[in-house]
């Protein structure tokens, strides 16, 4: 069976729920229906599904899953969606800052976010981390600069959908370049970390007494009378010149680390491509360097789905990039919550819950899947259920001849795309 006409028995589906909907009262514990008590709008009235009381559209239709779920929603689970639209902005001179962490997303618990953009010129100042930092260009250009273990640098230009990685502890720089400057998102292997708490070159000269400078340095204490005392963090710095000088300048005896810091993940060839979209995977094996975060680049076309699968490694941490998706959330219980997402938001699965993405638009689906991790893992349930004795399946699913025909054809599907 092709994955068109997969996706048309599933759309034949759908459409036998919304007429069933119709009727005028559902039964609970039926197909679209399962729950007793029954769930969703379709087992209620107009007069108790009215809200006379105080609203605020503008948050409230942000999430229509949340204010009418499907009828298979059913109990309760921490909150998958956040949103950098939502998010504080911290604004410098040289550009702005805003993050989800724990604070805001208590169940991210393995990916802290942060949205940033440096305008020309703008540099994030010389710092390092206790936590890896994984980042995705969105739009622009900006120098990166570290050096490894061994004292060896890398300075390179990064522009929309490349990627780059540091590992913990690596020290490095980020600056705005050309006439626009750049926007990124990064992507810390804790979800407690932030951008907001990072250990500064500027904060360490400045608790530092002057004389173990002077020693440190072999100059005169006096040399650094003018140091900032605090933090510059974002600040309006000079337009960078060529990168091919700044390479030099900064080129070690040592020669270049052994593996690049930058990845050019959107011009890769899709790991995966299909009628439904097409998937990016990123992870030490073909980024070597990045040691502790896997990504996977998904485009679902519209009208297409990610289809029902879970990760059994790690947890997912999602980014949204373009157009409008809906995903459904299965956890034991049972529960299941169904959440809308939009370009700026953010999802989270834990590991081993079931789950899909839905392009619920007209143009592509783009999000990033993160994970904790050194390697990409996912099994999906068109797979499995594949790989089930047939008799078994029949008797767990109760369906025809025909049904089981097609799922075993899918035994040796390689996409993840309807």
């Amino acid at each position: 069976m092709t994955d068109l006409t997969r996706r048309n028995v599933l759309v034949g589906a759908a459409a036998g729920v919304v007429a069933l909907g119709a009727s005028a009262v559902a039964k609970a514990a039926e197909f679209g229906n399962p729950d007793s008590p029954p769930q969703g709008s379709i087992n209620s009235t107009p007069a108790a599904l009215s809200e006379p009381g105080p609203q605020n559209p503008q948050l409230r239709d942000v999430l229509p899953s949340f204010n009418n779920p499907p009828a298979t929603d059913v109990g309760g689970m921490p909150i998958p969606w956040a949103s950098f639209n939502e998010a504080h902005k911290r604004i410098q001179s040289g550009g702005w800052a805003r993050e989800v962490t724990t604070k805001a997303f208590p169940v991210s618990k393995d990916i802290a976010g942060v949205n940033m953009r440096l305008g020309p010129g703008g540099v994030r100042e010389l710092h390092w981390h206790q936590q890896a930092e994984w980042a995705i260009m969105v739009s622009g250009d900006v120098r990166i600069t570290t050096i490894d273990t061994k004292g060896r640098a890398e300075v390179a230009d990064v522009q929309s959908g490349d990627i780059w990685y540091f590992p913990p502890g690596l020290p490095h720089s980020l600056q705005g370049v050309g006439d626009n400057g750049g926007e990124f998102v990064l992507a810390f292997d804790n979800g407690a970390a932030g951008e907001f708490n990072t250990l500064m070159v500027t904060d360490w000269f400045a608790h530092t007494p002057p004389e173990i400078l002077a020693q440190n340095f072999g100059v005169p204490a006096e040399k650094f009378k003018d140091i900032p005392l605090d933090q510059l963090w974002i600040y309006q710095g000079a337009k960078a010149g060529p990168l091919v000088a700044d390479q030099a300048y900064c080129a070690s005896p040592a020669g270049r680390p052994d593996h690049p810091f930058i990845f050019r993940m959107s011009a890769m060839t899709p790991t995966v491509s299909s009628a439904g979209g097409e998937v990016r995977i990123v992870d030490s094996h073909n980024f070597p360097v990045s040691k502790t975060v896997a990504a996977a680049l998904v485009t679902v076309r519209p009208g297409g789905l990610r289809e029902l699968h879970w990760h059994p490694d790690n947890d997912e941490w999602q980014y949204y990039i373009k157009g409008s998706g809906r995903m459904t959330v299965f956890n034991t219980g049972p529960a299941a919550q169904t959440v809308d997402f939009n370009p700026g938001d953010v999802g989270y699965v834990e590991k081993n819950l079931g789950h899909y993405i839905k392009n619920t638009g007209k143009d592509d689906l783009v999000f990033l899947e993160i994970f904790k991790s050194d390697h990409f893992s996912e099994v999906t349930l068109s797979q499995w259920l594949a790989n089930v004795p047939r008799q078994m399946l029949k008797e767990h699913l109760r369906v025809d001849e025909e049904t089981l025909d097609a799922i075993h054809k899918l035994k040796q599907r390689q996409d993840v795309l309807a």
